[in-house]
């Protein structure tokens, strides 16, 4: 069952990027580890010129997917920042540590952001670009 539910959400993960125009898929690696373990790693190229680097390390607990850990990255055709979530644990003082969000010139308190709501704020942001 929980192989399942991996399998679901890798499937609309891809549904989400196929329905994106302008957007690429460089890389999709989804690997499943075990029965309640997998992996994902994705880059998606927007208009060409921005990049949306994907990792996350994923658990099923209760039928439901979570992440361990993660990183959304998201710069620009000149390799420039323009966000950065991720858990890495090196903000103790953030109310949401370890989550945060890296902007270009700050670091900001955020909660754990999930994968549609990264692609949906990435897509938005190319929109107003172009």
């Amino acid at each position: 069952m929980s192989r399942n539910a991996l399998k679901d959400y890798f499937d609309a993960v891809e549904q989400q990027l196929s329905a994106t125009p302008n957007a690429y898929v460089e890389q999709f690696s989804a690997v499943i580890l075990t029965s309640e373990r997998a992996n994902l790693k994705l880059r998606v190229r927007f208009s060409g010129r921005y990049l949306l680097a994907i990792s996350e390390a994923l658990i099923v607990i209760d039928k439901r997917i979570s992440q361990i850990d993660y990183r959304y990255h998201f710069q620009d055709e000149k390799n420039q920042l323009i966000f950065r979530y991720d858990s890495t644990p090196h903000f103790p003082d953030i109310s949401t540590f370890p989550h945060h969000k890296h902007l270009s010139e700050t670091v900001v308190a955020t909660d754990k952001p999930d994968i549609f709501r990264v692609l949906e704020e990435a897509i938005a942001l190319v929109e107003i670009e172009n």
